[in-house]
Formats: structure tokens, C-alpha cells, sequence
């Protein structure tokens, strides 16, 4: 049976992967994003659905979900750094703008999604989110945010666990291939980065794709309420 899969932040990046993933499985993919423009582009490429929606804006978000029946697998794949506050900021005012601005990109983008399109979530169906390594170390507002995710996801998993859907997070390291550094990667980080993983290389978005393929499979029916590292070993749990 054809699924439907939900990805937003779906028009770039980790987000965009994901959603080539599930159309190479040839689900139902619909993908959304801010930007018409991007979101049209990616739509087109993948042979996909997109459509235009902010997912910290809660009419956007109930209007999304009033477009779809059915959601098989919701992916919360939107997010990424804080954006700045202009220059000239009172120092309080801009502090409450960045972590804002993380909380509203890296939560609440997933929880007003998800509760959206809750009563279209299909029994036995599968919500994965998109979390970080920063939740772990070094992560500032946007670590806080993400580590704010997985103490959502894991909530999340009891209260779906009833009706056999699932809800896990995936974290990634360190990723290239994707506009998430906004240019400021360097080549001096870029070699310590990959220096912190067992298999001395940077992860890829189709890394983290496979395993979001792998936790929406029958052989994942009995991981719920989990945060899986994805990162070659740049940070391990025991």
C-alpha cells in the first residue's frame, strides 16, 4: 500500500534527502518549506508534492493539515541556527530574539506540526524529528532547543503508543552537503569535525535519510521513544 509522507523543511538539505528517500520508495511525498520558490524547485526535481508552509505558524500549519486524509510518516525535519537580531539590539532584547528564534525553528516547528496533522496520523504510522549533536555540547540556544525536542519526542511516544505509531529522534553530527553553517564552515573546522569521528569522515543527508527509512520499516515497530546519534562515533552513549 502506498504511504504518505509529510517532510518539512523538505526543500533542502537533510529535509530534501529524506524526502528523495521515501519517493525512491515511491510513497506519496509532500514536502514543505518557507520559500515558494525553493519548494516548487525541489518539488520538481523529486517528482513530488510541495507546499508553501512556515511551520512555526500555527494557520499554516492547520491549513497543511487540512489538506491531507491521511499521514503515514510525519517527518520534522525543519529547523537550524537562531537568525540574528539586527544590529543595534538592546544586549537582553537580542538575547530573548536568538533563543527565540532557536525555540520557534527547532521545537515548535515539530510540536504545532505534529499536533496538526494528529488526528490524520495513521495507526501504526511513524513521526520522526530531526535533532542535533549541539543538544549534547556546545549547542548554545539551538542545542537547548533540539535537547528540548527529544524531551518532547519521548512524551510523544507515550501518548501515540496506543494506536502503534511511533516517535523517535534522529541526531545528527557533523553534515555536509547542506546550507545549515550558512557559509561559515572553514576548513580548519570542517578537518576537526570529522577528526571527532571513529570513521574519520562528515556525515551526508542520505545518511541520515536511510535512517529515517529504517525507523518508518516494519523492523522498527519496537523503537519508540528513542534519540538515535548519527555521527560516526562524535558522540557515543553506553
Amino acid at each position: 500500500m502506498t504511504r504518505t509522507v509529510l517532510v518539512t523543511g523538505g526543500s533542502g538539505g537533510i529535509g530534501r534527502a529524506v524526502a528523495a528517500r521515501f519517493a525512491a520508495d515511491r510513497a506519496q511525498v509532500v514536502l514543505t518549506g518557507r520559500h515558494g520558490n525553493t519548494v516548487a524547485r525541489a518539488a520538481a526535481e523529486l517528482g513530488v508534492r510541495g507546499v508553501v508552509c512556515d511551520a512555526t505558524d500555527p494557520a499554516q500549519t492547520a491549513a497543511l493539515a487540512g489538506q491531507l486524509a491521511t499521514v503515514d510518516v510525519l517527518v520534522n525535519a525543519a529547523g537550524g541556527l537562531p537568525v540574528p537580531a539586527p544590529a543595534g539590539t538592546p544586549p537582553l532584547e537580542a538575547l530573548l530574539a536568538e533563543w527565540s528564534s532557536s525555540l520557534g525553528a527547532n521545537l515548535l516547528s515539530a510540536v504545532l506540526t505534529t499536533a496538526a496533522v494528529r488526528d490524520t496520523l495513521a495507526d501504526g504510522g511513524t513521526v520522526i524529528s530531526v535533532g542535533s549533536i549541539g543538544a549534547e555540547r556546545r549547542g548554545g540556544s539551538y542545542g537547548a532547543a533540539k535537547a528540548a525536542l527529544g524531551a518532547w519526542s519521548t512524551s510523544l511516544s507515550a501518548e501515540l503508543a496506543p494506536r502503534g505509531v511511533t516517535s523517535n529522534v534522529i541526531s545528527p553530527g557533523y553534515v555536509t552537503g547542506t546550507d545549515f553553517f550558512r557559509g561559515g564552515m572553514t576548513g580548519a573546522r570542517h578537518t576537526a569535525l570529522v577528526q571527532e569521528t571513529h570513521n574519520q569522515r562528515p556525515g551526508t543527508p542520505e545518511d541520515i535519510a536511510e535512517t529515517a527509512f529504517f525507523l518508518a520499516s516494519p523492523g522498527a515497530r519496537h523503537i519508540t521513544g528513542q534519540t538515535l546519534h548519527v555521527n560516526g562515533g562524535a558522540f557515543t552513549t553506553r
